[in-house]
C-alpha cells in the first residue's frame, strides 16, 4: 500500500504540475513571441523550444527532486491510510499521459524510419567533404532532406543534384548540416513524446524559426545568401511543396509562407547577421541557474517538509 501510495502521489503532482504550467505556455507563448522579434531568429528558436519542453521539464524535476523524496523520506510506512479518489484519478491520468507520451514518440520513430527506408532502399552514397554522409536517391521528392538522430545523413534527389549549380548545392548541405549540428531531429522527437492541445501554433512558430536559423548558420555573405535562396526556389518548383515528415528537416517543406520568408530574408541579407551575440546572456544564465541550485541546496530540507505537507493535503 505503502508504493501504491507513493506512486500516485508522484503521477498526481506530475500531471497537476504539467496540465497547469502547459496551458499556462499554451495561452502566453504569443506574447513571449512578440517581445522576443528582435532577438537573432537563433536564439528565437532555443527560446521557443524552451518554452515548449518547460512543462515537462519543471514537472519531472518537482516530481523526482521534491515529491519522491519527500515521500520516501517523511511518509510513515506503518500507517495503512485509504487511498482517496482523487489522488488515485490524478495517477492514473498521469500515467495515461506518460504512456501516451511514449507510444506517440515511439510510433513517430516507426514512420519516419519506414520511410527513410523507402527513400534510401535504392540510394547511393555520394562523396562529402562535411561531417555528415550524403546519399543520392532516385525519386524528386524530398529534394534534399536529413534523416536520423543518432546516425543522421543527407538525402539528395538526382532532380535537385541536376538543378542546383555547385555554390548553391553546397550552401544547401551547409543549411543541412547545421540542422545536424542544432540536433533539431531530435527535438522534434522530444516534442512528440510531450505532446499536448493547443501547442500546434508554437510548434509551427518554432520549425519556422529553425529552418531561418539554419538559413543564417548555412551562408557567411550576400553572395552565398543569394545561392541558397536560388536553391530554394528552384527545388520548390520541382513539385508542389509536401509537409514535413516526422523526425526529418528538410529544405524545402510547407507552408509555402515559410518558404517565402525564409526566400525574403536571403535576399535581404545583411552582415550585420554575422556579429557575434555578446556572451553576457549566457553568463548570466549560468550565474542564475548556480544562484538557484544554491538557494535548493540550502533550503531543501525545510522544502521537503512542505512539498510532502502539500501531497499530505492532496491525499487527504
Amino acid at each position: 500500500m505503502f508504493a501504491a501510495r507513493g506512486i500516485a502521489v508522484s503521477f498526481s503532482v506530475f500531471v497537476l504540475v504539467y496540465c497547469t504550467l502547459s496551458l499556462a505556455v499554451s495561452f502566453s507563448w504569443p506574447i513571449v513571441w512578440r517581445r522576443i522579434q528582435h532577438h537573432p531568429v537563433r536564439r528565437i528558436a532555443d527560446i521557443l523550444f524552451a518554452l515548449r519542453m518547460l512543462p515537462w521539464l519543471t514537472a519531472c524535476v518537482i516530481t523526482a527532486a521534491f515529491t519522491i523524496p519527500s515521500f520516501l523520506l517523511l511518509e510513515p510506512r506503518a500507517i495503512d491510510e485509504p487511498l482517496g479518489g482523487l489522488p488515485l484519478s490524478l495517477g492514473v491520468c498521469g500515467a495515461v499521459l506518460g504512456i501516451f507520451g511514449i507510444v506517440n514518440a515511439a510510433l513517430a520513430l516507426q514512420r519516419a524510419s519506414r520511410t527513410i527506408s523507402r527513400w534510401a532502399s535504392q540510394a547511393e552514397p555520394m562523396p562529402s567533404c562535411g561531417p555528415v554522409p550524403v546519399l543520392r536517391i532516385s525519386q524528386p521528392v524530398p529534394a534534399m532532406t536529413t534523416a536520423g538522430i543518432v546516425r543522421p545523413k543527407v538525402l539528395l534527389s538526382t532532380v535537385a543534384e541536376f538543378l542546383l549549380t555547385s555554390n548553391e548545392l553546397q550552401t544547401a548541405m551547409n543549411h543541412e548540416i547545421a540542422h545536424v549540428r542544432r540536433r533539431d531531429n531530435l527535438k522534434k522527437l522530444l516534442l512528440r513524446l510531450v505532446t499536448f492541445p493547443r501547442m500546434a501554433g508554437l510548434e509551427a512558430a518554432w520549425i519556422e524559426a529553425t529552418e531561418m536559423a539554419a538559413d543564417d548558420a548555412a551562408v557567411l555573405n550576400a553572395g552565398e545568401a543569394l545561392d541558397l535562396a536560388a536553391a530554394l526556389l528552384k527545388l520548390s518548383r520541382i513539385r508542389p511543396i509536401v509537409p514535413a515528415i516526422d523526425l526529418t528537416t528538410a529544405l524545402v517543406l510547407s507552408p509555402a509562407s515559410v518558404m517565402n520568408a525564409r526566400i525574403e530574408r536571403l535576399i535581404a541579407w545583411s552582415d550585420e547577421r554575422l556579429v557575434p551575440s555578446r556572451r553576457s546572456s549566457a553568463w548570466f544564465r549560468l550565474s542564475a541557474a548556480l544562484a538557484a541550485i544554491a538557494v535548493c541546496s540550502i533550503t531543501y530540507s525545510q522544502l521537503l517538509v512542505r512539498v510532502h505537507a502539500a501531497t499530505e493535503w492532496l491525499v487527504r
